[in-house]
């Protein structure tokens, strides 16, 4: 008996390394170059802004698209271009379809007006590495007409020279950035409803098969 535990011991202990090999983040300069398309089953947009100084109000896009054309020999030359979906705004309102509030909200002049603007666009200019880990990232931000630049506050959370169930090099970042919707031309009850919208972002990114 103990020469089979020992053999199923060193068995699972191969097993264990080999997993590890497959599931090990790799620093993501060693990716091969080309345009990564945002995996949408891993991904989500959220966004908070003050109702009264009481509470945040959260809701989020639920389409939305985006991709990175990236170049591991210069991060910074890397570029990232993303668009939203106005009309697909999820909130919690009680009852927000028989209300129509998700619609009003996505299509009214003064809050997002979509059957005017129907895309908020997002285009990188500058991607600066603040750290291993950390960018920061300037880009403009079309919305409501209005084209104004943004910077976000990047994380690399990790990348995988093949991920286990795509079997494609992926890498994952998180997102944040605060922007003032006044400056974009939604001023309705400010400051009553928040002038500064939290825009929190997480995706992963898939190679395209070139």
């Amino acid at each position: 008996m103990k020469g089979v535990r020992t053999v199923l011991l060193v068995g699972l202990l191969a097993l264990s390394g080999c997993m590890s090999l497959v599931f090990a983040k790799s620093d993501f300069e060693q990716l091969p170059a080309g345009t990564y398309k945002l995996d949408l089953t891993h991904a989500s947009i959220v966004w908070k802004v003050s109702h009264l100084g009481l509470s945040d109000y959260v809701a989020r896009f639920a389409d939305f698209d985006a991709s990175i054309d990236y170049k591991p020999d210069d991060i910074s030359a890397s570029k990232v271009v993303a668009s939203i979906n106005p009309m697909s705004i999820q909130t919690a309102y009680p009852n927000a379809q028989e209300k129509d509030f998700d619609k009003t909200l996505a299509t009214e002049k003064g809050w997002f007006n979509a059957t005017t603007f129907a895309s908020i666009d997002f285009v990188s200019t500058r991607i600066e590495m603040t750290s291993e880990s950390t960018a920061s990232m300037t880009g403009d931000l079309t919305f409501l007409g209005v084209t104004k630049p943004v910077t976000l506050e990047v994380v690399f959370n990790g990348a995988m020279l093949k991920q286990p169930f795509s079997g494609k090099p992926t890498m994952g970042f998180s997102a944040t950035t605060t922007v003032d919707r006044t400056e974009w031309g939604m001023s309705k009850y400010a400051p009553n409803i928040g002038a500064e919208v939290e825009v929190l972002i997480e995706g992963e990114f898939a190679k395209l098969d070139e």
